[in-house]
């Protein structure tokens, strides 16, 4: 389901879902102690734990992840009314299952598989390897060959700890402000609040158990497929993931259906310009550029240069991919800005009126949740003597894990963090884009130009992660924080929960790389884990570094060309009709298939399909099941994912290799 669809159930629900109930829930809201239960956190992490590893796959194979929250609050709800039944049925009395419970729930288990989607091990992370180091060239001017170390459990997890803490409490202080007095809209926070209340009130008894059963459904169909699948793929191009759809020479383009129910289900999430975005994307570089490109072998590059050199083909994949990436950050992060100051700028000089007239628009339920919301304080002083601790916690060990990053970047970048904080969470509450990537992409370029040759690489891309690290949470917690008080939500219970979420989290995510990395080909460009992002955020790097020099021959004015197509669609988007600019392409969406292929937005546009056609048959019915459908989707080939690694770890390959070749 797309945000539009699900802001749509907001403003034809809201008032039944979550005013109509809330004032008898208001009379027993549990206190925030037993908000946070055991069995919650358990549920917690089993759900961090599955969604951990699909956000892994996805990182690793196109680095393109849905928003999975909407996802994460039905699988809450199917776990927990599951494990009360059961108990029921076996004649155990178990406390009810509420909202809170079930935020508290959602929270944690998001704030888990958060560290998978941004801890960088599909791109800043990724990118420090001797794999990617490699790919970029190790003749590359900039590209120093002391720029890359071994990956491991140990220093990646103590990475994590330093740097993902201190995002919980850059913001805390403002929480009511932000919430409350700005009353900003956190529209993915309140479509998932919207879902929780609908979920527990008496008329979504009804919509939950139908939604829990396509869920089942769609799991176990998911599931089996998966295991059916893996049946026919025992060699390096066999199975139905390598079925030639339109023939072998379209495949040999990677244009083909993998059959992957991950992606279909993703697909039936993201928006149908999303879909068709990606596609566009595949076509215009697969179809079209990387053709053309290729004949010039030998007039714009040497012919004798292997194709993944990055001055050769490879190279125009990676920084015409980048010039895109660039353009589309560059002009959100100048809107964001520009709305972000423009409001602040209106709230000051009408702070009177807003004053004189909140009585008259303030609601009484609303006055009633503010009051829940505002009644269990966070101390201020807890919050900034927790971020000055942890902040010295890393700017002593971060230096002392990567040398190459000096100790005053990081007393900087933690002087600058609140700021950065606040400018993004506010931006996503009025937009709900979240753009802590450019602003670590800005650092990135930054520090990799200041530490010079020698440092430059590896103090980019950890500074980046540093940054990112910070803003991203920061703004997560105030989604949340928007969903607990719409849910009648303790901030001391989601703070906690966010809190043990995020060392869950530090553990489990980067086992659940290695799982990945040690069972599979994590990083070969032409395997199905291509994960691109590590050598766009290292070319990234390198570009800080070197400057344009580090560009193959023609390559900077293509650059120029899709910088400025990307500024320009963006534009166009917002300045036309909406008639018009739903039609128009988004840039940072057709960047990603440049490097990865075709496949995986083709299965992404049968997901989009499946929602059209549904919308088109059943509205009502669509906008019910698609989330529960997608979701068992996702979650039942993510689930399979387990299995199939161990499966590679013991060397055990399947008994039948079904591969297509011309006759």
């Amino acid at each position: 389901m797309g945000s539009g669809e699900l802001r749509e159930i907001e403003r034809m629900d809201a008032e039944e879902q979550i005013r109509g109930d809330e004032v008898e829930d208001m009379k027993r809201v549990p206190p925030w102690t037993r908000q946070i239960t055991v069995r919650g956190v358990i549920a917690s992490v089993v759900i961090g734990v599955i969604y951990s590893v699909i956000v892994m796959k996805l990182n690793l194979t196109t680095g393109l992840v849905p928003n999975l929250n909407v996802s994460a609050a039905l699988l809450a709800f199917v776990f927990l009314t599951t494990w009360t039944k059961m108990l029921h049925k076996a004649g155990i009395v178990t406390a009810p299952f509420t909202r809170q419970e079930n935020t508290i729930i959602l929270t944690c288990s998001v704030s888990c598989y958060s560290i998978a989607v941004g801890g960088g091990f599909g791109s800043y992370l990724l990118g420090l390897n001797k794999r990617t180091y490699e790919q970029a060239g190790v003749d590359t001017e900039g590209n120093n060959p002391n720029s890359y170390m071994e990956l491991s459990v140990g220093w990646m997890t103590g990475f994590l700890f330093v740097t993902s803490f201190v995002g919980l409490l850059a913001l805390v202080p403002l929480r009511k402000i932000m919430i409350i007095d700005y009353k900003l809209s956190y529209p993915s926070g309140t479509a998932t609040a919207v879902l929780i209340n609908g979920f527990h009130s008496p008329r979504g008894d009804e919509m939950a158990k139908k939604q829990v059963h396509g869920f089942m459904k769609f799991f176990s169909i998911s599931f089996l497929w998966g295991f059916f699948q893996w049946f026919y793929s025992g060699g390096e191009v066999c199975g139905f993931s390598q079925f030639p759809t339109f023939g072998l020479t379209a495949w040999k383009d990677s244009f083909y259906f993998d059959f992957s129910m991950t992606y279909i289900g993703a697909g039936m999430i993201c928006s149908h310009l999303v879909n068709l975005s990606l596609l566009l994307g595949a076509v215009l570089s697969w179809a079209v550029m990387w053709p053309l490109i290729g004949g010039l072998k030998g007039k714009w590059f040497p012919s004798a240069l292997p194709e993944s050199s990055m001055k050769s083909l490879n190279g125009y994949k990676v920084f015409i991919s980048i010039a895109l990436i660039l353009g589309d950050g560059l002009y959100n992060f100048l809107k964001i800005l520009f709305f972000t100051t423009r409001s602040i700028y209106f709230r000051i000089n009408n702070k009177d009126i807003r004053i004189a007239n909140q009585n008259e628009a303030v609601l009484d339920d609303d006055l009633r949740r503010n009051e829940v919301f505002v009644r269990e304080r966070i101390p201020i002083w807890l919050a900034c003597a927790g971020y000055v601790f942890f902040a010295v916690i890393s700017i002593i060990i971060i230096p002392l894990m990567f040398h190459q990053l000096k100790w005053y970047y990081v007393v900087v970048a933690y002087v600058l963090a609140p700021s950065l904080s606040f400018c993004n969470a506010y931006g996503a509450g009025l937009t709900d884009m979240n753009m802590a990537y450019n602003y670590g992409k800005v650092a990135l370029f930054i520090l990799a130009a200041l530490a010079g040759k020698e440092n430059g690489v590896v103090a980019g891309l950890v500074g980046c992660g540093l940054i990112k690290s910070i803003v991203s949470i920061s703004s997560d917690l105030m989604h949340d924080l928007k969903t607990g008080h719409l849910t009648l939500t303790s901030p001391r219970s989601m703070l906690l929960s966010q809190a043990v979420g995020t060392v869950i989290g530090c553990i489990v995510a980067p086992l659940t790389f290695f799982l990945f990395y040690k069972a599979f080909d994590v990083g070969n460009p032409d395997g199905e884990y291509k994960a691109p992002y590590a050598l766009i955020y290292r070319n990234m790097a390198i570009l800080g570094v070197e400057g344009f020099s580090a560009l193959p021959r023609h390559c900077l004015q293509l650059c120029y060309g899709f910088f400025g197509f990307a500024i320009v669609a963006n534009l166009a988007r917002d300045l036309s009709p909406e008639r018009i600019g739903r039609f128009i392409p988004l840039p940072m969406a057709m960047a990603v298939p440049f490097l990865v292929g075709a496949y995986f937005a083709i299965d992404m546009c049968v997901g989009s399909l499946v929602v059209f056609v549904w919308h088109k048959l059943d509205r009502k019915k669509a906008m019910l099941m698609v989330p529960a459908m997608a979701s068992g989707l996702i979650c039942g080939d993510g689930l399979w994912i387990l299995p199939s690694s161990i499966l590679a770890l013991a060397r055990l390959k399947a008994p039948i290799c079904m591969s297509f070749k011309a006759a």
